[in-house]
C-alpha cells in the first residue's frame, strides 16, 4: 500500500524520511499523469460532442430552411409532400439526439406545450391498473387510496384504434405522510400517446409495405382519428434514435462473424434544395447462410465509395462474400478476405464444351 493510500490529512513532510518523501513524489508523479490522461480523454470527448452538436444544429437549420423556405416550382404537390415527410423525420431525430447530448447543466423554464386535444370518446377503452407490490408502509402502517392517475395510449391494429387507459393508483400514509405510486410502464416516447403496436405499424407501413405517411393519414382518418403527417413524421423519426442502440449492437454481433456478405443497391434520393434526385446507395451486410446467427444491417450512404464499406467493417478481418466492385479491394490489403459471388462471375470464363 502506497503513502498516498494510507494518507488521511495532510501529512507533515519534515516528519518523512528521505526513503518516504521519494516513494511520496513518485506517487504523486503517478497520480498527476493518470489525471492529465483524465482529463485528455474528457477533453477529446467534450470536443467531438461540440462537434457533433455543431454539426447536427446545422444540419436542423438546413432542413428547418427547406421546409419554411420558398419551394421549387419544378416539384409537383405529391413530391413536395414527399420531401415534408422525409424533412420531418429527420428534424424530430437530429433533435431527439441534441437532447441526449446536451447534458442538463441548469434548471430551464418549461417550454408551454400546445394543449393536447382528447382522444375521441368512442373509442373501445381498455384499462391497465398499475398498483404498488405492497400496501404497507415502512413505518407499519396501512397506506389508504386517496385517488388515481389516468394516461391514455393510442393502440392501432389494422382498420381499428383503441386506448389504453394506465391507471396509477396514489396510496398514502397518513403517519409519515408519503405517497406511493406505481411507476408508468416505460414507453418509446415518453408522455406521448403512441403505443409500441401504434408505432411499430407505421414504421412497418412505412418502410416495409412502401405506404408514405400522407397515405397513412388518410387511412387513419377513415378509421377515426385524425394524425397529421408531422407527427408521425416525428414518431418516426424518434424511433430511429431509440432504435439506434440495438443497430449498433447487431452491427457488433454481425462483425463478431468469420464470413459475411455485402452488396449495395442504389435509390434515389430527393435531397432539401436539390430540384432533382441523385443516386445514394444502401449497403447491406449480413450474415452467412449456415451461420448461427441470422441477421442483416442496412447501411444508408449519399454514394458508392469504398469508404462507405470500410467504415461499416473497421477493423473487421474475415472472409467476403461480395461482387467485383472495385470499393471492396481496400479492404482485401487490410487483411479481409475475397470470395468472389458466382452471380457476377464472368460468362466468358466458362468453357462449354460439346455441341
Amino acid at each position: 500500500m502506497g503513502i498516498l493510500s494510507r494518507m488521511t490529512t495532510t501529512p507533515d513532510l519534515s516528519q518523512l524520511s528521505a526513503e518516504q518523501l521519494r516513494q511520496l513524489a513518485s506517487e504523486l508523479l503517478v497520480r498527476v499523469e493518470q489525471q492529465d490522461q483524465t482529463i485528455q480523454q474528457r477533453n477529446h470527448t467534450i470536443q467531438q460532442r461540440d462537434l457533433k452538436i455543431g454539426k447536427l444544429t446545422h444540419e436542423v437549420a438546413l432542413l428547418k430552411r427547406h421546409k419554411y423556405g420558398q419551394r421549387s416550382e419544378q416539384l409537383n404537390v405529391l413530391q413536395i409532400s414527399l420531401l415534408d415527410e422525409v424533412v420531418d423525420a429527420d428534424i424530430a431525430a437530429i433533435e431527439a439526439e441534441l437532447e441526449q447530448l446536451n447534458a442538463p447543466v441548469a434548471a430551464k423554464p418549461e417550454k408551454r406545450q400546445p394543449k393536447r386535444s382528447p382522444l375521441p370518446a368512442e373509442l373501445p377503452r381498455t384499462e391497465i391498473h398499475h398498483e404498488p407490490d405492497s400496501t404497507d408502509c415502512p413505518c407499519g402502517c396501512q397506506l389508504k387510496r386517496i385517488g388515481e392517475e389516468i394516461s391514455e395510449k393510442l393502440d392501432y391494429t389494422p382498420g381499428v384504434f383503441t386506448v389504453e387507459r394506465h391507471i396509477r393508483g396514489k396510496w398514502v400514509c397518513d403517519a409519515c405522510e408519503s405517497l406511493t405510486q406505481a411507476p408508468m410502464p416505460a414507453h418509446i416516447i415518453d408522455k406521448g400517446i403512441p403505443t409500441t403496436g401504434l408505432l411499430a405499424h407505421v414504421l412497418i407501413a412505412k418502410y416495409a409495405d412502401h405506404l408514405p405517411l400522407y397515405r397513412q393519414e388518410q387511412i387513419f382518418a377513415r378509421a377515426g382519428v385524425a394524425i397529421p403527417r408531422s407527427t408521425l413524421a416525428e414518431w418516426i423519426g424518434i424511433c430511429g434514435v431509440q432504435v439506434q442502440p440495438l443497430v449498433d449492437a447487431l452491427r457488433d454481433r454481425l462483425l463478431g462473424e468469420a464470413v459475411l456478405h455485402a452488396d449495395e443497391t442504389p435509390v434515389p434520393m430527393l435531397a432539401p434544395g436539390k430540384k432533382k434526385t441523385h443516386k445514394a446507395y444502401i449497403w447491406a451486410y449480413a450474415s452467412a447462410p449456415f451461420s448461427d446467427l441470422t441477421a442483416v444491417v442496412y447501411d444508408f450512404a449519399p454514394g458508392r465509395a469504398g469508404q462507405h464499406a470500410r467504415d461499416f467493417l473497421g477493423d473487421w478481418q474475415g472472409q467476403l462474400v461480395c461482387g467485383d466492385y472495385s470499393g471492396y479491394k481496400a479492404g482485401f490489403e487490410k487483411g479481409i478476405i475475397e470470395i468472389g459471388c458466382l452471380a457476377h462471375y464472368p460468362e466468358s470464363t466458362f468453357i462449354r464444351s460439346g455441341p
